[in-house]
């Protein structure tokens, strides 16, 4: 099959794989429809060479139609279109019964003291091969795949259900806006455009988008955000003049280790990312920070006794937290990886619902063959020709 494979830094190649096949009674194989781009795709082009090797196929994100199940895939069926979620999961665990499937303790990494394995993500997660492929082997999918209605509909509706909308449902969650309150998202790349959509879904009186890319700003403000160029030397005070001279509520960081800004931390994470592997993975997990402009920006702007969301991915070892700044705030922070199948079952509904009330069919600005997914990643990476979400077809 023709897969999508990590070659080495921002070196992404189209190549011919062995098709996966089952190997756990409980697995399954699915025929990829559709899978897209994440902006955590991007920490593997750019940043965490040293648990990548090369040939590893990527991506996270997909959906398509079961071809082949185990006979210990519960009531999967042949024939069933189904979305993936990216965490694998078994759901019987003490953690997947608490809600907190990404911690699932059947499928932990333990040997990197890392969560629930993850498709296509790093030996850190498992190296389990990923979704930007023609194939797929689905582990655990007595629970994980999630059927969604063969309606003949665009895949859209649903592929977002992989990731995208659970990570921006859980951050909403996470966010603890009052009702009527005010909520200010950080980035508005595919999960800062839904959190704000399901921010106001959810009665937040106010949502505001924060980005630097004209187009990003555009969509956010279609769909009812008041939204403000980052790049305004007065970003606070425009924030605090929209939220009564105190900051609003909440905020919503979807933006993680990839902020512009913070130019000594970026070069750290590139120098990780080509040195040899037996320095670089002690230096990413040891010793590592992140580009923190946008985490800090959040404990600055939220209002005090307010409540910091973290959807953006973080993965230093070492960063420094203005410690003084939250305890003097009282400020509350959540965050963590997404536990997809804890959401997806409500999320199913809004997604089906003809009238679209989260938008989920304006969000895709690209849909391209897989074999240009080198294209596709350098146009995300450098936020080119108005790129918000990019989702690739196998079959094309």
């Amino acid at each position: 099959m023709r897969a999508v494979t990590w070659q080495g830094r921002e070196h992404v190649s189209v190549e011919t794989v062995p098709d996966p096949r089952i190997e756990e009674p409980n697995d399954a194989i699915v025929r990829v429809t559709s899978t897209a781009i994440c902006g955590s795709d991007l920490h593997l082009y750019g940043v965490l060479g040293a648990f990548l090797d090369a040939g590893d196929v990527i991506g996270h994100e997909a959906m398509g139609v079961v071809e082949e199940v185990g006979p210990a895939a519960g009531d999967l069926r042949v024939g069933d279109r189904v979305v993936v979620p990216f965490g694998i999961a078994c759901g019987t665990c003490w953690m997947c019964r608490r809600g907190l499937q990404s911690q699932c303790e059947t499928t932990q990494v333990t040997a990197q003291g890392s969560g629930a394995a993850l498709f296509g993500y790093t030996r850190l997660y498992g190296q389990v091969p990923g979704g930007q492929a023609e194939y797929l082997r689905v582990p655990q999918a007595q629970y994980g795949p999630v059927v969604v209605p063969d309606d003949g509909g665009p895949d859209e509706r649903y592929l977002y259900l992989s990731d995208v909308l659970p990570t921006a449902w859980q951050g909403v969650e996470y966010a603890q806006v009052p009702d009527g309150g005010s909520v200010l998202v950080l980035g508005l790349g595919p999960v800062g455009q839904m959190a704000a959509r399901v921010a106001a879904h959810r009665g937040a009186g106010l949502v505001i988008g924060v980005d630097l890319v004209p187009e990003r700003l555009a969509m956010a403000a279609r769909h009812g955000a008041t939204v403000i160029d980052s790049g305004r030397k007065d970003l606070a005070d425009a924030v605090r003049d929209l939220t009564g001279g105190r900051g609003p509520d909440s905020v919503i960081d979807a933006v993680g280790m990839e902020a512009h800004g913070s130019p000594v931390a970026e070069t750290m994470q590139k120098a990780a990312g080509i040195l040899p592997d037996a320095i670089g993975k002690p230096l990413v997990k040891h010793a590592g920070t992140d580009r923190l402009a946008a985490l800090l920006t959040a404990i600055e702007l939220v209002r005090r006794g307010g409540v910091v969301s973290l959807s953006g991915v973080y993965g230093g070892a070492k960063d420094p937290l203005p410690m003084l700044r939250l305890f003097d705030k009282q400020v509350t922070i959540r965050q963590g990886q997404a536990n997809v199948r804890h959401w997806t079952d409500g999320l199913l509904r809004l997604a089906a619902d003809p009238a679209d009330p989260l938008g989920v069919l304006d969000l895709r600005t690209h849909r391209w063959p897989l074999e240009r997914a080198p294209e596709a990643y350098a146009m995300f990476q450098r936020k080119e020709d108005g790129c918000v979400k990019v989702v690739l077809d196998p079959a094309a």
